[in-house]
């Protein structure tokens, strides 16, 4: 297993409980992403502790540069470094510390911006590593609370790091942070429950859908469907999904997807990506769509 381990509270506590329960069966990596000057000490900080618990540690070194989608960036160019690291050591998964609260404040973001069922499901227990689809990425804390975390690392007598920008009201999570611990009307692992039966309900539509995939046809230059009558928009639009990934697209997209089955059950003709869809007869039928001429 490999952990990755910032320094900070969290994950911290994920370090710790992982030498109380496994101390031979991990190693422990730490992300410098290049942004702030303290992030070689507390590399250096969370360096010193696997020496002393005897845990084998590695430092990985970016280069980001400061500006818009500053976190974003940071996620993605997170994400590669742990996952290559994973590969080239060998570790069969890449373990992180979210826990309850984090879940929570995913879920506030996504029901903000319309999520379905797949977004409001919220982060797994289980998942691919982003961009690495071999690679698990587990998420063993999703029951904790931050609090709870924070005590462990106190008891072992540690001082956490502090990355000043989980203060920045610039940015999305922490105001949803802020606006969640001035109430006491939010509970994190509650929240945290909902997310495990939406991902239930999530794995339930897969296996209809993997169901109903065995009547999609797949020829050498078309792939052809007969939606069955009254077939529930939700899992047309997976079938569709799937169908688009079949010519090589692994982006949902969204809005975009809904218009186009609007189309085809309208009995039109209309093209996404680059996946031409016609359902003027049954069954309906995609090709790769011609390319146009200027």
């Amino acid at each position: 297993m490999g952990l990755a381990v910032s320094g900070g509270s969290d994950s911290l506590a994920l370090l710790l409980l992982f030498h109380e329960v496994a101390p031979r069966d991990f190693c422990v990596a730490t992300v410098d992403h290049g942004l702030r000057a303290e992030a070689a000490a507390e590399a250096a900080m969370v360096a010193a502790l696997c020496g002393r618990l005897c845990v084998a540690h590695h430092t990985l070194s970016l280069s980001l540069a400061k500006g818009s989608a500053v976190q974003e960036r940071a996620r993605t160019a997170r994400y590669a470094a742990l996952g290559q690291w994973c590969t080239d050591h060998g570790l069969a998964a890449l373990v992180t510390a979210h826990h309850a609260d984090d879940q929570a404040e995913t879920m506030i973001m996504r029901l903000n911006r319309g999520a379905g069922l797949r977004g409001l499901a919220g982060m797994r227990s289980c998942a691919p590593v982003p961009g690495m689809a071999d690679l698990p990425l587990l998420r063993p804390l999703l029951d904790w609370r931050r609090a709870e975390l924070a005590q462990v690392v106190q008891a072992a007598g540690l001082a956490a790091a502090d990355d000043p920008s989980n203060r920045d009201t610039a940015f999305e999570r922490v105001r949803v942070r802020a606006a969640m611990t001035a109430t006491d009307a939010f509970d994190a692992k509650g929240f945290a429950a909902s997310a495990q039966h939406l991902a239930a309900a999530d794995q339930a539509l897969d296996w209809a859908v993997g169901r109903l995939w065995q009547d999609v046809e797949e020829h050498e230059d078309r792939i052809t469907w007969n939606p069955p009558h009254g077939l529930p928009p939700v899992l047309a639009l997976r079938i569709l999904e799937r169908i688009l990934t079949a010519y090589g697209h692994t982006e949902s997209r969204g809005a975009d997807l809904s218009r186009w089955l609007d189309t085809l059950q309208a009995g039109g003709v209309a093209t996404l990506g680059n996946v031409k869809g016609d359902a003027r007869r049954a069954p309906w039928r995609f090709t790769i769509a011609p390319t146009r001429r200027h």
